[in-house]
């Protein structure tokens, strides 16, 4: 289990100085902070190291030698600090934007928090990771749009762009291939290798459906059966997903660990506080304060029997997959014709798409032999 963050400043002059940490009676001792150093200036790129220290596994990302931050997980024995190593790239660039001691120190625990439970996500949640992390976003988008990039056009691009923030280029391709998003090729008579878009990310909010069709099955009063499907009808009507409303979704539902446990009961069916109150169990410690969460992202709505007993009901769910972007066919012949990009590139994109729809049909027959 995770065990507590530092963040740890190398300075030329006084060496080391731990510049935020949670929980605040963490504590390593000098010795082991400077092992760390050394591991880290051995390779002098940006990156992770892994190391026991006593009865502790530390899991420490160095984001270079512009910024000298090293962000350090502090872990038991039994965690792998190498699955953390996508979460704490992702910490790493939060956290530099807000270094300044003050802002730090507020948001460290709620960073902690979610990069702590960052190994037993599940596919929903990391792709809605994936999403939620910017230059991620940016990659993709760009993609989108040209099918095929340049590794090293991408890297100058990607710096350019976000000027002001700490990039590792390598951590965010690495990542982006493991989740089979993009794939890295070599293209002949091109000099560096190229990132071809793979598989697209759709995220969206969508009806419970299971809900809807049967609100009385799922422990909803029938009174209250017709004022629930009028509500999600209602939402529904008027909804349009916007990247703002899939943030705000994702950074105050998905990726927040008890938010989350109260998701995943609501999606079963309609509770009372009572019922909410057992997931106190699962660590949801501050229940007023997560149901305002999915009420301010407007996922749930509230309900009062005759008795005075209050039903709460989702009216709008997450959805996050991954799907084969057939638009790309599009994209390669527009590109083809306005010869704006490699041809080479291009067939390549074509083999690329062929390989993944291929795949896609054998795991499909697989599934319904399975069935």
């Amino acid at each position: 289990m995770a065990i507590g963050i530092l963040v740890m400043h190398w300075d030329e002059r006084v060496g080391v100085e731990i510049i935020g940490k949670y929980p605040k009676e963490i504590e390593l001792d000098e010795k082991t902070l400077m092992q760390l150093y050394s591991q880290h200036e051995f390779t002098g790129e940006p990156g992770m190291v892994s190391i026991m220290a006593g009865s502790t596994n530390l899991a420490s990302y160095y984001t270079g030698p512009e910024s000298s931050v090293y962000v350090i997980m502090v872990l038991s024995t039994t965690e792998d600090g190498d699955a953390y190593e996508d979460g704490l790239a992702e910490t790493s660039r939060q956290i530099l934007s807000n270094i300044d001691s003050e802002t730090l120190e507020a948001v460290l625990p709620s960073l902690y928090q979610r990069l702590s439970v960052y190994p037993t996500l599940n596919e929903e949640q990391l792709l809605a990771m994936i999403y939620s992390d910017g230059p991620k976003r940016m990659i993709l988008k760009r993609l989108q749009q040209e099918s095929a990039i340049p590794k090293s056009e991408l890297a100058i691009w990607l710096k350019d762009a976000i000027k002001d923030s700490f990039i590792d280029i390598e951590s965010i391709i690495a990542s982006l291939v493991k989740s089979t998003i993009i794939k890295i090729a070599s293209v002949k008579g091109l000099a560096t290798d190229v990132a071809f878009l793979n598989e697209d990310i759709m995220i969206l909010r969508r009806p419970p459906v299971h809900l809807f069709l049967d609100p009385s099955e799922h422990h909803l009063p029938k009174a209250l059966k017709d004022s629930y499907k009028n509500q999600v009808r209602t939402f529904f009507k008027n909804y349009k997903p916007t990247e703002s409303d899939n943030l705000e979704i994702i950074n105050k539902v998905i990726l927040d660990p008890q938010c989350y446990e109260v998701l995943k009961l609501l999606r079963e069916a309609m509770v009372t506080k009572n019922d909410i109150e057992k997931l106190r169990k699962k660590g949801v410690e501050d229940i007023d304060d997560t149901l305002k969460s999915l009420w301010d992202s407007k996922m749930i709505a509230v309900f009062q029997d005759e008795s005075g007993t209050e039903y709460y009901c989702l009216i709008t769910d997450f959805y996050a997959s991954l799907y084969y972007p057939r638009y790309n066919l599009d994209t390669i012949r527009k590109q083809y014709i306005s010869k704006s990009q490699n041809p080479k590139a291009l067939l390549k994109a074509l083999d690329i798409m062929r390989e993944e729809y291929i795949s896609m049909i054998k795991i499909r027959k697989i599934s319904a032999k399975t069935k």
